[in-house]
């Protein structure tokens, strides 16, 4: 099997700027993930796309690939992960590339373990699944949930659940957003991670973090210390 590894990263950051190549405990937070991909042993090609010359750079020092600058129209705001990785394998496929498997690494992600990659590489070969990805649990039932209504009040999202306890409801999961995975013939067709035929790479509550502004740097350098020290990671 031929697998190639993605890794978005484009520059120009607002809420964090340089958030993608930004020092994270002593190195660049791209690097972990960048790490991760190589550790799994698992891919001909671990390749960064960037629009920035710098993060090319600081990535191939790391040892990732960088075999071309991304195009402006796939740098903005509203550009998707998924527009991104097909741009990749249609770059590779159009010199020659054949590809089985593809995985996308988000480059923010320094919870990312090897042996989750590896796990869904395993699982979507297993399953025959179209894609799999990274998820874990919300920490409170999101059946029991609440908004606040145009009048200002309170009220619950699902009043049927209202006197349902929290383990008669099911659990819910969401995106860990760290790595998916995708059978690449049938993701070409799909053109979306998140397909019909995805199943589910269950990663502990611990090793997510979402980082999108500086309080969530903050708390994951905190939580990342605690971890290795306890040799969590």
């Amino acid at each position: 099997m031929i697998n190639v590894a993605v890794i978005p990263a484009r520059g120009g950051s607002k809420r964090i700027p340089g958030k993608n190549i930004k020092p994270f405990l002593g190195k660049p937070i791209i690097a972990y993930s960048i790490q991760a991909a190589a550790d799994t042993k698992l891919f001909k090609r671990v390749i960064v796309s960037t629009d920035s010359e710098e993060i090319a750079r600081i990535s191939r020092e790391y040892g990732a690939e960088t075999p071309f600058m991304r195009p402006p129209e796939l740098c903005d705001d509203f550009t998707g992960t998924d527009a991104v990785v097909m741009h990749t394998l249609q770059w590779l496929m159009s010199r020659g590339e054949s590809i089985d498997y593809v995985c996308c690494i988000y480059a923010t992600a320094p919870f990312i373990r090897s042996q989750d990659i590896v796990r869904g590489y395993e699982l979507v070969k297993k399953h025959r699944a179209e894609s799999a990805l990274s998820v874990t649990t919300f920490p409170y039932p999101i059946f029991r949930g609440m908004k606040i209504n145009d009048t200002g009040r309170l009220e619950m999202i699902w009043p049927e659940h209202f006197t349902s306890r929290s383990q008669d409801l099911p659990t819910a999961y969401h995106d860990a957003g760290q790595f998916y995975w995708a059978e690449v013939r049938r993701y070409l067709r799909e053109k979306r991670f998140l397909s019909d035929d995805a199943v589910p790479v269950i990663v502990p509550r611990y090793l997510v973090q979402d980082i999108d502004t500086p309080e969530d740097w903050t708390t994951a350098e905190i939580l990342y210390r605690s971890m290795e020290g306890r040799k969590v990671l």
